[in-house]
């Protein structure tokens, strides 16, 4: 019994090396990978002979916040693009650590990532100046009281929100929304009817990146409203 295994293993090994550059899939080895355009074919009926007996495909699932690379050195083998598109499943809530992992402390949420990263290539091929990207189709973001990353980014920049409340007099139409840490631009907003899911505004007057009382101006972007005297939910989307 000893003698056969090794002998399937010796097999495989031969086998490896020999079909190099090759991809084994649905029972087959391809020898014309190199004039196609898909390397892989794992459709279910080559499998099962049905396609009622799917096959899906099972990402890496990792924890972005705890992940580093292993850098890439040089050569074909050693990942000439820094990484640059390679595709995870984030289990992880929190921030990317800052170093071995692109751009440190981005916020990221359980859901497929990518690593984007287009400035490596041949002499570079560090993973300093790229950052994980959410792709869309994640799962719904949660909004909390904590910076999250969204599905949508702005000229290849990730747009962050984050879920807070003020309190309106009903008698000035300023109000108090601090800018989030490192915030630059504001890209949208959505104010709720405090503990309800009524929308109530989507827009403001005016706002100031400021950390000040009364930084934002109720109402659209033609006409300053006084909101009626309350307390107000809002999710704020902004650029850094």
């Amino acid at each position: 019994m000893k003698l056969y295994i090794t002998t399937i293993l010796l097999a495989i090994v031969s086998g490896t090396s020999s079909t190099f550059a090759q991809i084994r899939s649905n029972n087959a080895v391809s020898s014309t990978v190199g004039g196609q355009s898909v390397f892989l074919d794992a459709s279910a009926n080559g499998f099962s002979g049905s396609t009622n007996s799917g096959k899906g495909l099972a990402f890496p699932r990792t924890n972005l916040t705890t992940f580093t690379f292993v850098t890439p050195t040089t050569g074909a083998l050693n990942f000439p693009t820094g990484y640059d598109g390679m595709i995870v499943y984030n289990s992880g809530t929190g921030n990317t650590p800052g170093t071995g992992s692109g751009v440190g402390a981005q916020a990221v949420t359980p859901g497929f990532y990518y690593f984007s990263n287009p400035t490596a290539g041949p002499g570079n091929y560090t993973t300093a100046g790229g950052r994980w990207l959410p792709i869309a189709g994640n799962p719904k973001v949660n909004f909390t009281n904590s910076e999250v990353a969204t599905n949508t980014l702005v000229n290849n920049a990730q747009v962050y929100a984050i879920k807070g409340q003020f309190t309106a007099t009903g008698s000035s139409t300023a109000v108090d929304i601090p800018a989030p840490t490192g915030m630059t631009a504001l890209y949208g907003i959505t104010i709720y009817k405090a503990g309800t899911n009524t929308v109530y505004d989507r827009s403001l007057y005016s706002y100031t990146l400021a950390t000040t009382a009364g930084n934002a101006i109720t109402g659209s972007p033609s006409m300053s409203v006084v909101y009626p005297s309350g307390t107000y939910d809002y999710v704020i989307e902004y650029l850094k």
